[in-house]
């Protein structure tokens, strides 16, 4: 334990009791869709899909790293993210640094989820995993879609890096 942070890891936990129920309430609600959406899936009888393929996983992980940063960083979608953030500056291209308004409680816990990518891939994937079950034909279109518009964005930077190296 570092002994030099003991009183700010100290101020930090008093002030934080309002945040660490922020925190709560998102993981109940998590934790609630995913109930009922077992439950709706036992009795509907749905039957879970095979395991993915090597293509599969790649597909997902693409996408979700595409929804997770359209959402999260994207200055298109500020609208989505205004009422839980505030704007912190320029990200990378097309995209926009934010943090949460709400200094606790769970408008703190969702402008949290809302600017940061990695947070939100949770959500994601387990939309990816609903949609597998519910609608899965659906679900891989989407998927596919915007993988290949990953695929476009790292398309996209490499040749305006490409562009700065041959300009020199």
């Amino acid at each position: 334990m570092n002994v030099a942070h003991a009183p700010e890891r100290e101020r930090d936990s008093t002030d934080s009791g309002s945040q660490l129920n922020g925190y709560v309430a998102t993981m109940a609600i998590y934790t609630f869709v995913v109930a009922v959406v077992t439950v709706l899936g036992a009795l509907t009888n749905r039957q879970l899909p095979r395991a993915m393929t090597v293509r599969e996983l790649v597909i997902t992980a693409l996408a979700a790293h595409k929804v997770s940063r359209t959402v999260t960083k994207d200055a298109i979608t500020t609208p989505l993210r205004a009422p839980f953030t505030e704007h912190a500056g320029d990200g990378g291209p097309g995209e926009v640094m934010e943090k949460p308004q709400a200094s606790d409680g769970i408008m703190h816990s969702i402008g949290e989820l809302l600017t940061c990518p990695f947070c939100f891939d949770v959500w994601v994937i387990t939309g990816f995993t609903i949609g597998h079950v519910f609608a899965p034909r659906a679900t891989r279109l989407v998927a596919d879609a915007m993988a290949a518009l990953a695929g476009a964005d790292f398309l996209q930077l490499s040749y305006a890096t490409a562009q700065r190296i041959a300009e020199g």
